[in-house]
């Protein structure tokens, strides 16, 4: 008996079923109930790792613990819409006009999502390898990330599941379809500074001792750092205070307290700890010269991290390059993505669609463009598994 025939796995119908799904972080919204059913249907093993109240799915074809393993990381979460009145389309309608698809995740990164999975179901169907195939999506990239792809990750290791090499489809074109590809990413901290002092009158500063110089002079000595040159793979650090503020509104008043935070996108020059340090002896220094006390307290959302040019990233860059034209920029460039949880695992890249209109109102997506992606991610099965 003959196996029976299947039609392939339209990514663009995909991409409007997902958008239709309104998975507002941490919403799981119907996507990843959606995913499972196709990836069932096509043999893949899947499994929910939820945690934490975050939706996550894994999916695996192919023998668990094989020795080549290919897996696709994304996400299913969006950013809130804003000002829903703002938009011309409805930001959950997936609507189709002049061969663009609009939509909140649209971009991303849905269409993601959907190529790949497509492009997996595809796969295993018409041409199984020797090997298997494994997806890891989940509900938590655009919130705090604690409990979504580091969960799946987690739950990896306690099973046994284990990526050979990981691509994950964010957008990662400036403007046009196949021009950029991550080998890694910045990492990035926040610091925020509490600064008490003495309340008074602002006739008489000498009986005070005013926070809101000591914040000043700190934030503009920041402010005035360059932190490094750039490095072989990775642009410079850049380090923004992102606010400050007393909330006083009296203005014959000293307060006794006023804040700020600022954010570093740092290099593999620096690393979370070595910026921690420099950010708190810095504060030390100023406290002792003002008299003010100061407080640091730093989060680092992510490492920087490289996976040098080589197998992986040529494959990858191949596969661009044979269905655009066009031999991708190999980037550090940009913000975080759930690649910085990945690299801990094993080797990744990102390559994904233009990212323009990700986060903004009327978020949107050529179809040829997810036609492409989908094309591509089939290419780096066929040439991972040849």
């Amino acid at each position: 008996m003959s196996a029976p025939e299947h039609s392939p796995v339209d990514p663009v119908a995909l991409t409007a079923d997902l958008v239709r799904c309104p998975s507002v972080t941490p919403e799981e919204g119907g996507a990843l109930v959606l995913l499972q059913g196709l990836l069932e249907g096509a043999g893949f093993e899947c499994h929910r790792v939820d945690r934490a109240g975050t939706a996550n799915l894994f999916a695996r074809w192919g023998a668990k613990g094989h020795a080549r393993s290919f897996g696709f990381n994304g996400h299913t979460d969006v950013v809130p819409v804003g000002d829903a009145a703002a938009w011309t389309h409805a930001p959950f309608g997936a609507e189709v006009v002049g061969g663009v698809l609009f939509g909140r995740g649209a971009t991303d990164m849905k269409s993601g999502v959907a190529a790949f999975a497509a492009a997996a179901v595809d796969f295993v169907r018409e041409t199984p390898s020797d090997g298997a195939i494994l997806l890891a999506i989940t509900g938590d990239e655009e919130g705090d990330a604690t409990d979504g792809t580091v969960a799946l990750l987690d739950w990896m290791a306690e099973a046994g599941e284990a990526m050979s090499v990981c691509l994950v489809g964010e957008p990662t074109c400036p403007a046009e379809m196949g021009e950029m590809m991550k080998i890694g990413r910045r990492g990035s901290l926040n610091a925020h500074f509490t600064f008490r002092g003495v309340q008074g009158h602002a006739a008489y500063p000498h009986r005070a001792r005013n926070p809101c110089h000591a914040m000043a002079q700190l934030m503009a000595h920041f402010a005035g750092q360059e932190l490094d040159q750039g490095t072989e793979h990775f642009d410079a650090s850049t380090l923004a205070v992102v606010t400050m503020d007393t909330g006083n509104p009296a203005t014959n008043v000293i307060p006794a307290e006023c804040r700020a935070t600022l954010n570093i996108r740092f290099n593999d020059a620096h690393s979370g700890a070595s910026l921690t340090d420099w950010l708190r002896a810095e504060a030390a220094r100023v406290a002792e010269d003002t008299g003010v006390g100061i407080a640091c307290e730093v989060k680092v959302s992510g490492e920087s991290f490289l996976t040098p040019p080589g197998p992986l990233s040529d494959l990858v860059a191949a596969a661009v390059e044979a269905e655009t034209g066009r031999a991708p920029e190999l980037s550090t460039s940009g913000g975080t993505s759930d690649a910085r949880f990945v690299k801990d695992h094993c080797p990744v890249v990102e390559f994904g669609l233009v990212g323009r209109t990700m986060h903004q109102v009327d978020e949107c997506v050529e179809i040829d463009h997810i036609h492409a992606l989908k094309r591509i991610y089939s290419r780096c099965l066929a040439r991972y598994f040849a």
